[in-house]
């Protein structure tokens, strides 16, 4: 198993500010031990393939909308779906965009930074903003929010409108995932791959935010590690391994 440094690992008798993930505190809803092992021991989880194909779509999807961002202009799936916004101009769209930075808040009660990456930020006439994430996927099925794993999705944008809001910006309850389907039923590859894009639209509700750090903080504060999660797959492998 994998440790990280010492600045990833949080110790409870430091009085500097920890800085927490969006993810590590998406780990922590998902299952607390797992999270506590992360976090305060450096223990990770197994990683999965590094999704490549995602990750260059992600980038596209960047330069794309920052040609409108630059212009003020509407892209042409927000005139699709009538949404009246362009891609929001700010000075810190770069560094609230880079991972391991993002837009930051400093959570006072807790001493923790809660920190997230975003994939863009879109700019209503009243000025409030909406929240945007990519995704990318293939299937032959309409895609939708259905899949309990899609729950996570909801979080991570109510996470985001939680940190534009603590940073002091009107924030729309409305928020998009931008999501890019290759389409598998063409007659051949011939060095293409086509996406449909659809956008699906998440009514976020950010009042657990607050609860979840405030947990997550007193997590850390222990000694012990809590218990798992039921349904953990990791904690459950774990288990089974031990009694065999």
């Amino acid at each position: 198993m994998q440790a990280f440094k010492n600045k990833w690992i949080y110790d409870p008798a430091s009085k500097e500010p920890f800085a927490l993930s969006r993810s590590r505190l998406e780990q922590f809803i998902r299952c607390p031990r797992c999270f506590y092992l992360l976090v305060r021991h450096g223990i990770k989880l197994p990683g999965g393939y590094p999704l490549t194909l995602n990750i260059a779509v992600d980038a596209l999807f960047k330069k794309e909308f920052d040609i409108h961002r630059a212009a003020s202009s509407s892209h042409p799936i927000m005139d699709a779906y009538g949404i009246d916004a362009v891609p929001f101009q700010h000075e810190k769209m770069d560094e609230w965009r880079e991972n391991f930075v993002g837009i930051r808040y400093h959570h006072p009660a807790s001493n923790l930074i809660i920190y997230g990456a975003v994939d863009d930020i879109w700019q209503k006439p009243d000025g409030s903003l909406i929240v945007i994430d990519y995704k990318a996927t293939s299937t032959l099925d309409e895609v939708s929010w259905a899949g309990e794993w899609k729950e996570g999705y909801k979080r991570q944008l109510e996470i985001y409108q939680w940190l534009f809001r603590r940073n002091g910006f009107t924030v729309a309850p409305e928020a998009y995932l931008v999501y890019a389907n290759a389409i598998k039923d063409k007659p051949a590859f011939n060095a293409l791959l086509e996406f449909k894009i659809t956008l699906l639209k998440h009514k976020g509700d950010d009042s657990w935010v607050e609860k979840a750090v405030i947990d997550a903080y007193k997590c850390l504060q222990n000694d012990t590690a809590p218990q798992s999660s039921p349904g953990c797959e990791y904690c459950d492998y774990v288990k089974k391994a031990r009694e065999f």
